[in-house]
């Protein structure tokens, strides 16, 4: 049997939109806002794609999101860059600000494939929260090994373990681990490519799953995490900026004063 990768994936805001905050602080506005597929995540499908160029053992690359409907984007994203096919967990009620709920869902999700996976790829972190929960912690309800922030990789000759490399400071940790095994992918590692037009095509006809959390075992009927999210607020405005006039020494002395006297930096 070959190996089986998954890559957990999540739709974000694009980096370059304009984010504004709902007046009761709920969350954020999301008509006309511009949703993506995860930079991060991104590189964990690449890695997994190239995994399947280079061997011959890889026989499936599948994609799992929980999410409301407009998540398929981001999946369908990810098979037209060349992965298989789509899982998605449908639950509008599912807070994606809730990593470790979500990942309680995925684990299950998981659990309930047939043949299992063997390796999972995600990335280190969604640019929307920047937590970085969500790989570790479904690596921890699957009670899998996981390899943070990963860098450098190399699967061995036999499918059944790697060895991975992670910046940690100062120096370069080397990792080596049995399959299955849980992986987030740090910048770097590889550079995604651009789904070409015929592949955006067919990433329209290919399966994606469709589940309820209610489907999986030990969903049913349960209450929400207990992690709720208090409320969301803008930066701060940005204080007028002061402009100094006169002869170099004179504004540095000036400056000098502001630092210490306003600022209060020196």
């Amino acid at each position: 049997m070959g190996m089986r990768i998954l890559t957990l994936v999540k739709q974000v805001p694009d980096s370059t939109a304009v984010i504004k905050v709902l007046p009761d602080r709920s969350g954020i506005e999301t008509a006309g806002l511009k949703l993506i597929l995860n930079p991060f995540d991104e590189f964990a499908v690449e890695l997994a794609l190239r995994l399947r160029e280079s061997r011959q053992d890889v026989e499936d690359i599948a994609v799992l999101a929980v999410g409301p409907e407009k998540v398929v984007e981001a999946i369908r994203t990810a098979l037209a860059m060349g992965a298989d096919r789509g899982i998605h967990i449908q639950d509008p009620s599912l807070e994606s600000h809730n990593e470790v709920l979500l990942a309680e869902v995925m684990a299950a999700a998981v659990r309930r494939c047939s043949p299992p996976f063997d390796l999972i790829l995600t990335g280190k972190q969604a640019i929307d929260m920047d937590s970085g929960e969500l790989g570790p912690a479904v690596a921890e309800f699957l009670g899998w090994p996981h390899v943070g922030a990963v860098t450098g990789f190399e699967l061995a000759g036999d499918g059944k373990s790697f060895t991975a490399r992670r910046r940690i400071e100062a120096a370069e940790e080397v990792v080596e681990c049995p399959l299955p095994a849980l992986l987030t992918i740090e910048k770097g590692l590889v550079e995604p490519r651009y789904p070409s037009l015929p592949n955006l095509m067919k990433a329209k006809r290919k399966p994606v799953e469709a589940l309820a959390a209610a489907d999986l075992p030990g969903f049913a009927g349960r209450q929400r995490g207990a992690t709720a999210l208090a409320g969301m607020s803008g930066p701060p405005p940005r204080p007028a900026c002061k402009f100094l006039d006169g002869e170099p020494p004179e504004m540095a002395r000036e400056l000098v004063r502001l630092l210490r006297q306003e600022a209060k930096v020196i």
